[in-house]
């Protein structure tokens, strides 16, 4: 079974950074797109950043210019670097992979459990 776990959330004010990292373990396992998820309170989950396995990314609208997103595919890991920070950033981001794991028909989308970013106003 792979596992995918989130960390590097925390409380920055507005205008700091963050990185947030992200692993996928276990064994039998393909990862071919990773990407970060965000989801505020009362609001809907929405698409952050998604990054191919060849580099290529995609980013929301709100966040170009702003943060990063980048992987390591030897190591199956992905990372988010937030810069200049602000109130409405403020969210749980969920790490995410399309991959296929042995036993298992088709590529799925899987997720983190999530990591909590504060930023006051």
């Amino acid at each position: 079974q792979v596992q995918l776990v989130e960390s590097g959330g925390g409380l920055v004010q507005p205008g700091g950074s963050l990185r947030l990292s992200c692993a996928a373990s276990g064994s039998g396992f393909t990862i071919y797109e990773m990407g970060w998820y965000r989801q505020a309170p009362g609001k809907q989950r929405e698409l952050v950043a998604t990054i191919t396995r060849s580099g290529s990314t995609n980013y929301a609208d709100s966040v170009k210019g702003r943060f990063t997103i980048s992987r390591d595919n030897a190591k199956n890991t992905a990372s988010l670097q937030m810069n200049s920070l602000k109130p409405e950033d403020a969210a749980v981001y969920y790490c995410t992979y399309h991959g296929t794991e042995v036993g298992v028909v088709g590529v799925k989308l899987h997720w983190g459990q999530g990591t909590q970013v504060n930023v006051p106003t």
